[in-house]
Parts: C-alpha cells; sequence; structure tokens
C-alpha cells in the first residue's frame, strides 16, 4: 500500500446545479494545504475564479494567486490528466501534488473514478481521492427526489456537504440531513457554513498518510446500527452486514468481482472492514460500482469487535441475497445460493 499512498490523489467535487460546488472550490483554494493544487474543471467560463487569476500559462491552464494551477478539460479526462502530468514532469507547470476535478451538475462521477482506478497510465501516477458532494439546503430535498442524478452523486460520495443552509429553515435542513444520512449514513455529513476545511474534506482519505481509524469512524458507526436498512425514494437503500466468522479472502475475492460484474450499476458503494483468516489486522476494502481500491490495512482493531463489517449502498438489490451469496463463497451456507454471474472480471484492486 506504500507505493499506492505515494501516487498522486485525485479528489472529486460533484453535486447537483447550483448547489455550490464553485463557491466550496474557491473558498478551500485559498488554504495554504491546498497551495500545490492542479484544479480540472470543463470551461473556465463556468467557475467564478476570474479575480484570483494572475497569469495566463497558456490557453488552457492558468495560474491561481495561491500557487494552484487551473485548467480547462474541453476534450476528454484521460487526455487531459496525461497532459497535465506530462508537462509537470518537464517543468512547464508547478509540481502540484494534488488535483482536484470539480463536475458539472448533471454529472455522473462514477466514470471519473473509473477512468482514475482503470486507465493505465493514469493508475500508473494518479489514485482515487475523496468524493466530495455538495446539496443544496434549499433545493436538495425536492432534487433528491426527482433527479436519479442527485441521489446517486451523494451515495457514492465520501464526503456530504449541505450547503445554503442560511437561506432554509432549520425544519428544512433537519429533514434534508436525515434523508442523506438514510441515503449515505457511512459518509462524514457537513454543514458548509461551519468552513469544513481541506484536511476534512481533500487530505485526509482511507490512502493518505495519517491515521487511519478517523476513517472508518463512520463506517463502523453505520455497521452498529440496529440492522434497519435505510430505504430512499429512487430505490437505493444503505446498510451494514456483518460476519462472525474470519472471510477467506481468496473466496471473498471472487465473490466481490462477481457481485460487481453482474451487479455493479446498482452496487453504488461497498466499504467494509474485514476479517481475513491468517491476518492479524483488519483489512479495508473500498469500492465504487465495478471498480475497487487496492485493499489497505489498519494497524490493529479499534475495537473488542473483531467480526467483518461491511458497508453497502445499492440500488434494488435484496439485501438478504448479498448475505447468503457471500456466507456461502466462504462456506457458511449452502453453495447453491450464490449469484449467479458470468466469468470473474479483474477488478481494479488487483495486478498493481
Amino acid at each position: 500500500m506504500g507505493e499506492y499512498a505515494a501516487l498522486i490523489p485525485i479528489n472529486v467535487v460533484t453535486g447537483f446545479l447550483g448547489s455550490g460546488k464553485t463557491t466550496l472550490l474557491q473558498r478551500l483554494l485559498a488554504a495554504p494545504d491546498l497551495k500545490d493544487t492542479a484544479v480540472l474543471v470543463n470551461e473556465f467560463g463556468e467557475v467564478g475564479l476570474d479575480h484570483h487569476l494572475i497569469e495566463s500559462a497558456e490557453e488552457s491552464t492558468l495560474l491561481l494567486d495561491n500557487g494552484c494551477l487551473c485548467c480547462a478539460v474541453r476534450d476528454d479526462l484521460q487526455g487531459a490528466l496525461r497532459d497535465l502530468f506530462s508537462r509537470r514532469e518537464r517543468g512547464e507547470i508547478p509540481k502540484f501534488e494534488r488535483v482536484v476535478i470539480e463536475t458539472s451538475g448533471l454529472a455522473d462521477p462514477v466514470p471519473i473514478a473509473y477512468t482514475i482506478l482503470a486507465e493505465p497510465v493514469i493508475q500508473h501516477h494518479f489514485r482515487l481521492g475523496n468524493l466530495v458532494a455538495t446539496i443544496d439546503a434549499v433545493n436538495g430535498p425536492s432534487q433528491l427526489e426527482r433527479f436519479p442524478e442527485s441521489v446517486k452523486q451523494a451515495a457514492i460520495a465520501d464526503r456530504l456537504i449541505i450547503t445554503k443552509t442560511d437561506l432554509a429553515a432549520d425544519e428544512t435542513v433537519a429533514a434534508l440531513t436525515a434523508s442523506l444520512r438514510k441515503l449515505n449514513a457511512s459518509a462524514p455529513l457537513y454543514d458548509a457554513s461551519e468552513a469544513p476545511g481541506p484536511t476534512a474534506l481533500f487530505t485526509e482519505d482511507l490512502y493518505s498518510s495519517g491515521d487511519k481509524r478517523a476513517e472508518i469512524e463512520g463506517w463502523l458507526g453505520e455497521a452498529s446500527h440496529d440492522g434497519h436498512d435505510h430505504a430512499h425514494a429512487d430505490n437505493v437503500e444503505s446498510f451494514a452486514v456483518t460476519f462472525d466468522e474470519p472471510l477467506d479472502w481468496t473466496a471473498f475475492g471472487i465473490w466481490l468481482t462477481m457481485l460487481l460484474n453482474r451487479h455493479g450499476e446498482n452496487v453504488l458503494r461497498v466499504k467494509g472492514m474485514l476479517n481475513v483468516i491468517g491476518v492479524a489486522d483488519p483489512v479495508l476494502i473500498n469500492g465504487v460500482q465495478h471498480i475497487v481500491h487496492p485493499p489497505s490495512h489498519l494497524a490493529g482493531w479499534p475495537d473488542a469487535d473483531h467480526r467483518s463489517r461491511i458497508v453497502f449502498i445499492v440500488r434494488g438489490i435484496d439485501r438478504a441475497r448479498i448475505e447468503r451469496s457471500l456466507a456461502a463463497f466462504n462456506g457458511l451456507a449452502n453453495p447453491t445460493q450464490v449469484l449467479a454471474a458470468p466469468a470473474p472480471i479483474r477488478l481494479a484492486a488487483q495486478g498493481r
């Protein structure tokens, strides 16, 4: 994991139209912690950063007054990232240590995550950092009910930010908070007015050099709930499953590969802390739809509970079916109850 952690992290800021992505990004870029950051946006005209600009490096790149770069993505993301890294290595632009991508309001962030984790050239230099989603306190409740894009953006996020709380009634904010908690209970949730900084949102993630225990606290909190599923109007639900017996790593890998191969479009997130046979420390897994980060290890168990705990955010998949299939692969139930699937595919986590 040392090699993976050393790659350049790419954070993704997503959120529905008008939810405050740019405002959040403007504030964060002013922090010293992000002085060596490259920012990728669709077009400069969509991002109100003009008053920060001091010089133009070339048509597609602007240097911000805090040392950050802002680059327009006019073609494909792969090409933009490759070009950005090449120019960094040639010394044509400052040596950035982090990338932030701001998506459009209707974007699905999963293809971005897939590009980072699975594209061969990109994954040699970059890794996926936190996915941050902004939700408008005024319009967010109706958007979550009406637009699947908004639901997916919030469901796959590692961090949730409620914006414009000063413009919404307290009861509206409380209802939105409850809805987001049902949709994605394992992601830390912040009020933008309380000014969460880049450390909380960007620079601390499961693969950073800091203490990973802080990152999994939310996961464990979700796993400690009373077992009720958190259903959402868009047929998206969040739940946690636990397994008392240690898991066989090979069997688990085959099971997860088959699950994502057959149902990856509907497995929005999977996060877990596993008790693996023959491994003293817990193994951490983290996936977004079809793609999975390389597994990580936590130095020691956080508490006396050594059960495997896995958080799922899924659309239209029965919880009991997931539990039965994993138990079958682990040799704890009737093997005929497994999920039918085509031949396993190679996970993004493998081969590194």
